[in-house]
């Protein structure tokens, strides 16, 4: 009897692992939705849209993205959580689904829990911007100016958690001085008043400052990145003022937890031929930096960051309100 059981077991986990093969093979027959959970026109947005754009003409099927913003990311990501894990339902975030839930008191999901990591996409170094009419040029004499005028200084943030908040806490320890951290409700409200004096500095990815430094309206000061980027060849690295400094908003690609393996790994395979292909200069051009790797690299690199950004939000004390 047992080993009839036992048999029975057997045939039922290889029908089940030939099925899932199978529904591999197929995917995708239908649209895919892409979850993307911040509004339309920001960084993560356009790279987002080219992603999907190019997953479908390689896989001959149409990739629909979903703005779903609000919460700092956790609307769309809970939609994801509680979708069929089919590979239909997919979300593209940045850096906040891991850090978000670690500034709050009920965390609405569990990121190893509930989600299935597929890709990591691209990591974005920071810009560092400042109002143009402050006397300050680059980052020696950003911590000059915030020396002789402590706690003077305001740095604007677009969300609480968020890659740029985390690189304005660990800057402002790193380099041992002060300023006023105030919070806004997305990057272009920051860059409103950046422009217009309210406040003197953002620390943002780069394609969001680059056209309002571009048109003269803010000074890009440096970059958060280990080394100057070949976009910017003018603009120095941080850590060449302050060693060891380096800080990235990243994008990933995610799907439901329990997303066949075999679906994720399909995905991967996509992706990394995507990023290989013509959105890799069009996204290096943007002052991304593309990175292809498995799924298991990817699991391994949001662990470690996860650690690193949670000793910064412990350390800062950083709060969601």
């Amino acid at each position: 009897m047992i080993r009839r059981h036992f048999v029975r077991a057997a045939a039922a986990a290889a029908m089940l692992a030939a099925g899932t093969a199978a529904m591999a093979n197929g995917y995708p027959n239908k649209p895919v939705t892409f979850i993307i959970p911040f509004p339309p026109g920001g960084t993560l947005d356009v790279v987002g849209r080219q992603l999907a754009q190019k997953l479908g003409e390689q896989m001959g099927q149409t990739f629909i993205v979903d703005n779903r913003p609000g919460g700092a990311g956790t609307i769309g990501a809970i939609l994801v959580q509680k979708a069929a894990p089919d590979g239909y339902t997919l979300l593209f975030s940045p850096s906040t689904l891991t850090t978000t839930p670690m500034t709050m008191k009920a965390t609405p999901y569990d990121v190893v829990k509930d989600f299935a990591p597929v890709a990591l996409v691209a990591k974005a170094p920071l810009a560092i911007a400042v109002n143009k009419n402050l006397p300050i040029t680059d980052v020696p004499s950003l911590i000059a100016h915030a020396k002789a005028n402590p706690g003077k200084l305001s740095f604007a943030i677009g969300s609480t958690g968020s890659a740029g908040h985390l690189s304005t806490e660990l800057l402002r320890r790193a380099s041992g001085i002060e300023y006023l951290i105030v919070p806004y409700k997305g990057s272009a409200p920051a860059y409103q008043d950046l422009i217009g004096g309210q406040i003197d500095g953002f620390i943002d990815p780069i394609l969001g400052s680059a056209p309002f430094a571009k048109a003269g309206q803010l000074k890009v000061i440096g970059v958060t990145s280990k080394a100057r980027l070949p976009s910017l060849p003018d603009v120095p690295a941080v850590s060449e003022t302050v060693p060891g400094y380096e800080f990235y908003s990243w994008y990933g690609l995610w799907g439901p937890a329990k997303l066949p393996a075999e679906i994720a790994q399909r995905l991967n395979t996509e992706v990394n031929k995507a990023l290989a292909g013509e959105m890799k200069a069009k996204l290096e051009q943007q002052g991304l930096l593309l990175t292809p790797g498995s799924i298991d690299d990817f699991v391994h690199f949001q662990r470690d960051d996860m650690l690193r950004a949670g000793k910064i939000i412990t350390e800062g004390k950083i709060r969601a309100e």
